[in-house]
C-alpha cells in the first residue's frame, strides 16, 4: 500500500501586503497510507532488534508564485526507537519523535503517528520578495524516507490550495 500527502491546506494571514510587512503562511498536511500503517509497536520492536532505531523523514516546501521560487524550506522529523522503563507504558521498545530539533515523548501509538506525520509549519515572506500585483501562492511538498525493516526507500510529493496576495510597492 502506498503513502500519499493529504489535506494540503496553505492559509494567509492577510490578502494585501507592502513592501515592508512580512506575510505569515500557515501550511498544514498529513502523510496518510502504508507507512502510517506499518509504524506501530510491533515494527518498532522489530526494528529495534535488528539495530534500525531511527526513521528519518525529509521535507521540503517549495513556495512558488506561477513558476517562479519564491522561498525554499528544508526541514527534519525523526523517530527513535529506545529501550524503556517508563511504568505508563506497556511495552519494553518505544519511541521518542523529534521535531524542530525538540524531543517528544508519546504515550500512544496515535500520538507517536500524529506528532511524526502531522505536519503544520508557519512560514513568513518579506514583502520584498513579492513584486508588486497579484501572486498566487502554492506549495510543492516533497516528503522522502530511506529504507527500513517496515518499509522500502520512498519519495512521495503534493500541491497545496492556491491562495492570492496583493503586494503592494
Amino acid at each position: 500500500m502506498g503513502s500519499i500527502i493529504e489535506d494540503a491546506v496553505l492559509c494567509k494571514s492577510h490578502d494585501k501586503l507592502k513592501a515592508d510587512e512580512v506575510l505569515t503562511l500557515s501550511l498544514g498536511f498529513k502523510i496518510t497510507g502504508g507507512i502510517r500503517e506499518v509504524f506501530d509497536q510491533k515494527n518498532w520492536e522489530r526494528a529495534y532488534n535488528k539495530h534500525d532505531n531511527a526513521f528519518r523523514m525529509t521535507i521540503e516546501v517549495c513556495l512558488k508564485s506561477g513558476r517562479k521560487t519564491i522561498l525554499l524550506l528544508k526541514f527534519i522529523r525523526k523517530a527513535v526507537m529506545f529501550w524503556t522503563r517508563n511504568p505508563k507504558i506497556p511495552h519494553r521498545i518505544w519511541v521518542s519523535i523529534i521535531k524542530d530539533d525538540q524531543p517528544f515523548y508519546p504515550l500512544t501509538v496515535g500520538e507517536a503517528k500524529s506528532l511524526l506525520f502531522d505536519v503544520k509549519k508557519v512560514i513568513e515572506v518579506n514583502g520584498n520578495d513579492l513584486t508588486s500585483g497579484r501572486h498566487n501562492l502554492v506549495a510543492n511538498i516533497k516528503v522522502r524516507w530511506g529504507k527500513h525493516i517496515y518499509t522500502k526507500p520512498t519519495e512521495i510529493s503534493a500541491d497545496s490550495n492556491t491562495t492570492e496576495v496583493t503586494c503592494m510597492k
